[in-house]
């Protein structure tokens, strides 16, 4: 544990931030996961689960939680029939 003021708020902040990227990853995860089952067993609401994936998956790629490329190549395997 540090012992400086500034430290001891950046490893306060530091966690904040890795807990909040780690649960808009995994809600990513989550929303790919749904689509693709979604998609796989031909259901009634795929345009809508897919849409929302690939907000999911853009809005991560924005924060540079995924890289840029995968972001692109989960839009394209959920876009493929």
């Amino acid at each position: 544990m540090p012992n400086i003021k500034s430290a001891i708020k950046r490893v306060k902040t530091t966690e904040k931030a890795h807990s909040q990227n780690i649960a808009q990853k995994n809600e990513m995860r989550t929303a790919v996961k749904r689509a693709m089952t979604a998609k796989t067993n031909n259901a009634e609401n795929v345009e809508t689960l897919i849409s929302n994936a690939v907000k999911h998956v853009d809005k991560a790629s924005k924060k540079n939680l995924i890289h840029t490329n995968k972001a692109a190549r989960v839009k394209s395997q959920l876009m493929s029939k």
